[in-house]
C-alpha cells in the first residue's frame, strides 16, 4: 500500500497523459494518409516529437530542481491539453505542429521521476520506479479501451473518428491539469535558478553538443552515471520499434485497423501491466540488476528479429509479444532505478533532465534510421533494433566484469 498519496496522486498524472497519448496513436496514419509514403512521415513526426526532449527535458529539469517539481508538471500538463486541441481539423499540417508542441512539455518525465525519487525510500526505489512501468502499461491498455468505447457506443462513422478521438483526449487532458494542481510538492530544497542561470540553461540547451559534456562533469568513478546512460541510449534505439509499430502494423502484410491495433494494446498493455508489477514488487530488489539486464537484453535480440518475420499471421505476433513483455520490456525500470541511485537531491531533476535529453537524441536518431530503412522494405527496421539492444547486453556484460560504482 502506498504511504504517500502524493505518490498515488503522481501515477494519476502518467496514467492520464499516456491514456491521452495511446488513445491518439491508432488515429496518428490518418493524418498522414494522403501524403506519399506515409509511413515516412510517420516517423518524421514521431522524431519531431521526441527530438524537442533533446532543448525541453534538460530545462524543465533544471527548472523543477530551482523552483520545484510541482510547477513543472502544471505547465506540462497545459502544454499537452494545447497541443491536442491543434489535432483538430484532422490535416496534416497540424499533426507536424502537434509533434513539435507536444514534444516541448514532453520533458516532463525526468521531473516525474524525480518526484517519484524524492519521496521514495531506498528500499522502495526499484518497486516505485518498477510501478511507473506498470502505470504506463495501464495507459496503453486504457487509451484505445477509451477511443474503442467511445467509436463504439456512439456509432462514429470511419470518416469522423479521427476528431471523435480528439475531443476525447482534449477532455482528459483538461482532467490532467486539474490532477497537476492538487499535488503537493516533493522537492523540499528549491533555491530558485537565477536569470543569468536559466539563459546559460537556455543557450545550452539549444546547442545539443554540449549535453554528454554537462553529464560527464556530473560524473565520478564513484557515481558510473554515464555507463547507465549509455546502456539506456542503446535501449532507446532498441524500443524505436513502439513509435514505429503503427505504421507497420497498419500499412504492412498485418494490414491492422484502428480496432485491430486497439485490441493489440489493449493485450499488450495488460500482459506488460502484470508482468512488471509482479517483477519490480516481488523480484527487481531482489536481483543483481547489471546482471538482469545482462540476461533480459540477450534474450531480447531474437524477440525483436522475430518482429521483422512476422508476416501476416496475428498469431505470430501476439506470441512475439508475449515474449516481449516477459523480457524487453523489464529492462528500462532497472536502469531508471540504478540511475535514480546515483542522483542526489541537489541536481536530481538536471541529471534526470540530461539524460532525459540524451535518450531524446537517441528517439530522433532511432526513427529516423527506421524511417529510411522501412522505404527500402518495412520489415528491415527490426534488424535495426534487434542490433540496438545486443549492444545493450554487450554493454551490461562489459559492466558486469568491472567493479560496482557506488551508490
Amino acid at each position: 500500500m502506498l504511504k504517500d498519496l502524493r505518490l498515488l496522486l503522481i501515477y494519476a498524472i502518467i496514467l492520464l497523459d499516456v491514456v491521452v497519448g495511446a488513445a491518439i496513436g491508432p488515429i496518428m496514419p490518418e493524418f498522414v494518409r494522403g501524403l506519399s509514403q506515409p509511413q515516412l512521415w510517420l516517423s518524421v513526426g514521431t522524431a519531431l516529437f521526441l527530438g524537442m526532449q533533446l532543448f525541453s527535458a534538460p530545462v524543465l529539469g533544471k527548472l523543477s530542481d530551482g523552483y520545484g517539481r510541482r510547477p513543472i508538471l502544471i505547465v506540462s500538463a497545459v502544454g499537452t491539453l494545447l497541443a491536442n486541441g491543434l489535432l483538430l481539423p484532422v490535416r496534416a499540417g497540424l499533426y507536424f505542429t502537434n509533434r513539435l508542441s507536444d514534444g516541448l512539455t514532453n520533458g516532463m518525465y525526468a521531473t516525474i521521476r524525480s518526484a517519484i525519487t524524492d519521496i521514495s525510500p531506498k528500499e522502495n526505489l526499484f518497486k516505485n520506479l518498477g510501478l511507473e512501468g506498470a502505470i504506463i502499461s495501464l495507459g496503453f491498455v486504457l487509451g484505445p479501451m477509451a477511443a474503442g468505447a467511445l467509436l463504439t457506443v456512439l456509432a462514429v462513422p470511419p470518416g469522423q473518428q479521427a476528431a471523435y478521438v480528439v475531443r476525447l483526449a482534449v477532455t482528459l487532458a483538461a482532467l490532467n491539469v486539474g490532477l497537476s494542481l492538487l499535488l503537493r510538492e516533493t522537492h523540499t530544497q528549491r533555491p530558485g535558478v537565477r536569470g543569468a542561470e536559466l539563459r546559460a540553461e537556455l543557450s545550452r540547451s539549444v546547442n545539443v553538443l554540449t549535453i554528454w559534456t554537462r553529464l560527464k562533469a556530473k560524473d565520478t568513478p564513484a557515481r558510473g552515471l554515464r555507463a547507465i546512460v549509455l546502456m539506456q541510449v542503446a535501449l532507446t534505439m532498441s524500443t524505436g520499434y513502439y513509435f514505429y509499430f503503427v505504421p507497420f502494423a497498419s500499412l504492412g502484410p498485418l494490414q491492422m485497423d484502428a480496432r485491430a491495433l486497439s485490441y493489440f494494446f489493449m493485450f499488450f498493455g495488460t500482459l506488460s501491466i502484470a508482468i512488471n508489477y509482479i517483477f519490480y514488487t516481488y523480484f527487481a530488489d531482489k536481483l543483481n540488476q547489471r546482471r538482469a539486464i545482462f540476461w533480459l537484453s540477450l534474450v531480447s535480440v531474437p524477440v525483436l528479429a522475430a518482429y521483422g518475420v512476422v508476416g501476416s499471421s496475428r498469431l505470430w505476433l501476439y506470441l512475439i509479444i508475449t515474449l516481449d513483455c516477459l523480457t524487453l520490456s523489464l529492462i528500462q525500470g532497472l536502469l531508471e532505478g540504478l540511475l535514480a541511485q546515483r542522483t542526489t537531491e541537489e541536481d536530481r531533476g538536471e541529471i534526470f533532465g540530461l539524460n532525459q535529453a540524451v535518450q531524446g537524441l537517441a528517439s530522433f536518431t532511432t526513427i529516423l534510421i527506421c524511417g529510411g530503412l522501412s522505404v527500402l522494405q518495412l520489415e528491415l527496421p527490426f534488424a535495426w533494433f534487434a542490433a540496438c539492444i545486443a549492444a545493450v547486453a554487450w554493454q551490461a556484460w562489459r559492466a558486469l566484469h568491472q567493479p560496482e560504482p557506488a551508490a
